[in-house]
């Protein structure tokens, strides 16, 4: 069991998902399975796998750049009865190999891990070709995958943990890059399908009631819009926070209770608003006969010039400024 401390905490953050998920719980996880095998698309060490290489040699493979041929091979080790973690560029794992993932994983079902590191736009620089804005809409359409976007680095400690233990085929998407912003500071019980409420407001008959669900890094984000929201006095609405790491399956307890109680749900995402996080949330909603008005905020359906990955959340609008600023004009709709 990996030991969580404040101090680990902040080590992890630096690191970021990425180099926490490899660098920090693979060598531990792999410690307890015997058959658990690490496959990576040429990105050892950018992926933090030096370590993992060091201990488990006998359980790593890197295939080179060739992102298909990987998940073939994955779905060999996992007939052969394998717990099989694979990972490259999500934009590569999850885009480029999308058809392998729909026979291997989606309809053989086999006990396969896909990590799709650098996922948004944290390969900004890099331009759209290493960016992945859609993944999560190809991946959740699949049938027998379930999707994991965790917030920080300790929670994708937390999902790697849970993944060796599970034998359902999966995507997991890291979209924090290094120095990683801390969502939970301390530890917790990571419960999969469960959302999880960062921040619950205060009640005020008088103020509309807001639930603000965000995925991913956009979490930290959604929580520091909220806080200048709080601040400033002119906002007639109170706010919630929610964290959606599990987007398949959905948290249907989760968003009854959301759906009852609030007026206006904004979902909030690294990802285009169509297929993504809010669209999860808003096919759920359309169930029911009587739900809030739903605000989505994301990239909106478009491509953008690369740069700086704050300048391209920036021009899609996810600043936490931005945020905000959207947040509080669909309040006073």
């Amino acid at each position: 069991m990996i030991n969580v401390t404040p101090i680990n905490i902040k080590t992890w953050s630096r690191l970021g998902q990425r180099g926490s998920f490899f660098s920090i719980a693979m060598p531990d996880i792999a410690e307890d399975h015997d058959n658990l095998k690490l496959l990576t698309a040429d990105l050892a060490l950018l992926s933090g796998m030096d370590r993992f290489r060091a201990a488990h040699p006998d359980k790593f493979l890197n295939v080179g750049i060739a992102e298909q041929n990987m998940i073939g091979i994955a779905a060999g080790l996992a007939m052969d009865g394998d717990i099989v973690f694979a990972t490259t560029y999500a934009s590569f794992i999850a885009v480029r190999s999308l058809e392998h993932v729909r026979q291997h994983l989606s309809h053989l079902g086999l006990n396969i891990k896909i990590i799709g590191s650098a996922a948004g736009v944290v390969a900004a620089k890099s331009g759209v070709s290493h960016w992945a804005t859609e993944d999560l809409a190809f991946t959740r359409a699949l049938p027998n995958i379930m999707v994991f976007s965790p917030a920080d680095s300790l929670e994708a400690i937390k999902v790697a943990e849970y993944a060796a233990s599970c034998d359902k085929p999966m995507y997991i998407r890291l979209s924090g890059g290094l120095n990683c912003p801390v969502v939970y500071k301390e530890d917790y019980e990571f419960i999969p399908g469960r959302l999880v409420c960062l921040k619950d407001c205060m009640p005020d008959a008088s103020k509309k009631k807001v639930a603000v669900i965000a995925t991913g890094l956009m979490v930290s984000r959604a929580m520091s819009a909220v806080e200048m929201l709080e601040s400033d006095e002119s906002v007639n609405a109170e706010f919630s926070v929610f964290n959606m790491h599990t987007i398949k399956p959905v948290d249907k307890d989760g968003l009854n209770k959301i759906f009852s109680e609030y007026d206006l749900v904004v979902t909030v995402e690294e990802h285009n608003i169509i297929g993504g996080m809010g669209s999860a949330v808003a096919e759920y909603k359309a169930t029911k006969n009587k739900a809030p008005r739903q605000v989505f905020i994301g990239f909106n359906d478009t491509f953008l010039p690369a740069g700086s990955q704050n300048f391209v959340l920036d021009e899609a609008g996810l600043s936490p400024e931005k945020i905000a600023d959207r947040i509080m004009v669909e309040c006073n709709d």
